[in-house]
């Protein structure tokens, strides 16, 4: 599916998996609901056209599109940080890398993946470019242990970000691409400071980091542009990032996407969509992800399925379908 940037209009919950507690069973759920009236262009009256009346609804495949959320595995910042917020401002935790906690997360999310079958689903791997991201991507999407040889390049290098683990393969893995749009909360924290593309381009050699390039809209983007020391973004301009990222994502051509990415970025771009949703979907959406959870959602086209059923019914009223 390929959705146009504009009617990429909903998400639907699907489940949720938090592998902090992997034992626990997960939760099935689907509310349709209704990105901001900034994503919804002239189809001011969109909410009177869904009648799915608290029960099921039902969507062409044709236009959904299956993403597989995760928050990193804990960092050095979150050790102190989730105790005391003014730790974020810590110099020391410049572009944090995973704790060996953080790692141990990684390695259960990973036999999930792989004993659910997930990891056999996943087209994409969309990771932010920081480094605790980028060793959870890896480490939860990527190959087996690397075996040096000239014709494949590792997903990382051996010991990359102090993580003592062994080079990452390439091989039997979906494609992972890092993309600037997801990365987390911007601006004077400098945990949230990202190294120059090429330095990790030396630690992640097969992930491709073009799209970081991309989107950075500078000329000189290998370095990190969108931090500033002394400016914080603003939640408002968080979440509208985080709006763009998902219009983005309706484009490619790819059904089902895992994205790693952070929890603030998580939060407040979820609840954009949850504000105008179904209280108990709103409710879901507005929680905050733990370290290396999982969540399974379903984004929804719901200008083109509008369309098709405002088709269907003009045909009904006119006699040609009954």
């Amino acid at each position: 599916m390929s959705m146009n940037i504009r009617s990429m209009m909903a998400v639907t919950v699907s489940c949720s998996i938090s592998m902090l507690s992997p034992s626990s069973p997960s939760s099935l759920r689907a509310f349709p609901l209704l990105s901001p009236p900034s994503a919804l262009c002239s189809f001011s009256g969109l909410s009177e056209t869904m009648d799915c009346g608290g029960g099921p609804c039902v969507f062409p495949l044709n236009r959904c599109k299956t993403v597989h959320l995760v928050r990193h595995g804990q960092g050095i910042h979150n050790v102190e940080g989730d105790k005391n917020y003014n730790a974020y401002m810590n110099p020391e935790y410049f572009d944090a890398h995973l704790t060996p906690l953080g790692w141990q997360q990684v390695d259960n999310l990973r036999k999930h993946v792989h004993d659910s079958g997930l990891m056999k689903r996943i087209d994409l791997v969309i990771a932010s470019p920081l480094l605790r991201t980028l060793q959870t991507a890896v480490g939860v999407f990527g190959g087996e242990d690397y075996t040096d040889r000239t014709d494949v390049l590792p997903l990382m290098v051996a010991n990359a970000g102090n993580s003592n683990r062994a080079a990452i393969s390439s091989l039997n893995c979906p494609p992972i691409v890092s993309v600037e749009l997801c990365r987390e909360h911007l601006g004077v924290h400098p945990c949230d400071k990202r190294r120059s593309i090429s330095e990790y381009q030396f630690l992640f050699p097969a992930i491709d980091f073009s799209m970081s390039l991309l989107f950075s809209f500078q000329i000189d983007s290998n370095e990190d542009t969108w931090w500033k020391a002394d400016v914080r973004e603003t939640k408002e301009e968080l979440a509208a990032r985080g709006l763009k990222f998902m219009n983005w994502l309706g484009t490619r051509k790819e059904k089902e996407i895992a994205i790693v990415t952070h929890r603030a970025f998580l939060f407040h771009t979820l609840s954009a969509f949850g504000t105008y949703s179904h209280p108990l979907a709103k409710k879901e959406l507005s929680k905050h992800f733990a370290n290396c959870e999982l969540r399974s959602m379903v984004i929804v086209d719901w200008i083109g399925c509008i369309n098709h059923r405002n088709m269907r019914q003009d045909a009904f009223r006119d006699g040609l379908l009954l």
